[in-house]
């Protein structure tokens, strides 16, 4: 008997054992990277080693992971969320996705107070019990501080406007040029079964997870990650964070957003107008565009030819 059969018997198993692994090492990498440039920015906290003053050249033994349990602690934190949060996801890319009907309220919830409860375990990782001459405050860790907050506010809300309608002509000017150029088979036909069940929720219910989203999302990509990691490495976990919609269209908005969000952060120094903006974009989505958009593709498919 040929080897060919057995060979190809075993891809199944192959791609299980990848789809198992892969994650895991990516989520592993990513947790090292961070720190790794958490170091190099200067930004290590005191219980974790020595922090190198910004500028100054890193030497190669204060790059390699230290034994110090809070340090190690914080690694395998953060490689757990991005596996759970960012990385596993990816794994069940072309599946039949979540089961809708057993999704409860709370669910809904859960990823961003996984978010919020490994920022605050970070920060007691690196700062509890340190000296007070050491000790930084939480809200200056993450960039909680703001001197105008009603200017950043108002920023913010001006950004969430502004990014929704120049995202809204971009993804429609790609939609263009992709059926131009014959490709509109590569356009989405329908939206994720996702988001019309999140279209009918409690207008109300809608609001909170924007609200949510907003804060949760944006302390943890643009308040821990990008002044440690950099704006690339946070960007392109922010938007591995939402391949699971399965709309590649969708992720090049979902790119230009978070550029705007870490511009926002980098300008202002706070997080609160990306904090704003994201949240107002969110729920002008759920509230205002997705509602109409499912509304005009239902009477679209009921006009004749």
């Amino acid at each position: 008997m040929s080897d060919a059969p057995a060979s190809l018997s075993d891809l199944p198993g192959l791609f299980g054992l990848l789809g198992t692994f892969v994650p895991v090492g990516l989520a592993a990498g990513a947790a090292v990277y961070f720190d790794w440039r958490t170091v190099r920015s200067g930004l290590l906290p005191p219980a974790f080693g020595s922090p190198v003053p910004v500028g100054e050249p890193a030497e190669p033994a204060r790059l390699v992971l230290s034994w110090r349990p809070r340090r190690l602690a914080s690694l395998v934190l953060l490689g757990v969320v991005f596996w759970l949060g960012i990385f596993l996801p990816l794994a069940s890319l072309g599946g039949p996705g979540p089961d809708l009907s057993n999704i409860s309220r709370a669910q809904l919830f859960l990823l961003h107070g996984i978010l919020l409860l490994t920022l605050f375990s970070w920060y007691l990782l690196g700062f509890a019990g340190e000296p007070r001459s050491v000790r930084s405050g939480f809200g200056r860790q993450f960039g909680l501080g703001s001197p105008a907050i009603w200017k950043d506010l108002g920023i913010g809300l001006a950004a969430g406007v502004g990014a929704w309608v120049a995202v809204l002509l971009v993804l429609i000017m790609l939609g263009v040029l992709i059926w131009a150029v014959g490709g509109e088979g590569a356009l989405p036909r329908e939206p994720p079964a996702l988001v019309p069940w999140i279209a009918a929720l409690p207008i109300g219910l809608r609001l909170a997870l924007s609200v949510s989203a907003g804060f949760a999302e944006e302390i943890f990509f643009r308040g821990l990650l990008q002044p440690r990691a950099g704006i690339p490495f946070a960007t392109v976990l922010f938007v591995m964070a939402h391949v699971g919609y399965g709309q590649p269209l969708m992720l090049v908005g979902v790119t230009l957003l978070s550029l705007v969000f870490a511009a926002l952060v980098r300008w202002r120094q706070n997080i609160w107008s990306a904090v704003v903006a994201h949240a107002v974009f969110d729920a002008l989505q759920l509230t205002v565009v997705i509602p109409k958009a499912l509304e005009f593709l239902e009477g679209a498919s009921r006009m004749p030819v």
